[in-house]
């Protein structure tokens, strides 16, 4: 039987696990399998590659896209850039890592814009947030990151200058939402955005998929923004991970 699966902690509503049983059952694959581990710390994970020698690939989700970086053998080189590793293969007893995320947002933003090329504000600076401006660059799409500190760093402003300043909303009209805030369970909260800036002009990206719909899509979508979740992402990138483990 050959194995895969996902590490991140907590992985109660993972989209990997059920999405590659129903690929397997659609598919009529079955000598494969796929696990959730899920481990409270990063320092569990050569254990479990260890104790599960007939692992070929791992999927990688948060908190540990950065944090498995020195466990592993080597790194892709357009994921060495990128900095978080989301995707794992396993072959001879080496670890390499990949990032599908990079090539699940770029190919579902691509389509999405039709060809068009907003500023785009990029909300989070976590290990998502890495492959989402590797793939704005590779889309020639100017970004500012938006974080709670920016603390004057080139390219970031704060949420608090964000709300200040009125410019930056009246320029940028792509968002992209890279943080969890708005995911089940805890559905009513989004990030610290000037709703009543936003107009019809904007576009709101959110990588969370679950719900289906956040608290941050239906404050703009009331104002009158085109909005999508990160489900068609996801898709992409598992099929992605799964091309590269065959």
């Amino acid at each position: 039987m050959r194995k895969f699966g996902l590490i991140g902690y907590p992985l109660k509503h993972s989209f990997s696990g059920k999405y590659f049983a129903e690929k397997f059952e659609r598919e009529g694959i079955h000598d494969c399998q796929y696990d959730l581990y899920e481990i409270d710390a990063i320092g569990k994970f050569p254990d479990l590659i260890k104790n599960n020698p007939e692992l070929e690939g791992i999927n990688v989700t948060i908190p540990y896209k950065e944090q498995v970086i020195p466990y592993l053998d080597e790194l892709e080189p357009g994921c060495k850039a990128i900095g978080a590793v989301n995707c794992i293969k396993i072959k001879d007893n080496k670890l390499i890592g990949y990032n599908t995320d990079y090539i699940g947002f770029k190919e579902s933003l691509d389509a999405w814009l039709h060809g068009k090329r907003p500023k785009t504000l990029v909300l989070g600076t976590g290990g998502a947030s890495k492959a989402i401006k590797q793939a704005l660059e590779g889309l020639d799409m100017p970004y500012l990151m938006v974080s709670r500190n920016a603390n004057g760093q080139k390219g970031m402003i704060s949420y608090d200058d964000l709300i200040q300043n009125e410019k930056y909303l009246q320029e940028y009209f792509l968002i992209v939402n890279t943080t969890p805030v708005g995911t089940f369970p805890n559905t009513e909260e989004m990030p610290a955005i000037p709703v009543g800036q936003i107009g019809r002009e904007h576009k709101v990206y959110d990588l969370v998929y679950n719900p289906e719909k956040t608290f941050l899509m239906r404050s703009l979508e009331a104002r009158g923004a085109v909005v999508k979740n990160g489900l068609e992402m996801l898709q992409l990138q598992a099929e992605a991970a799964w091309k590269i483990w065959n």
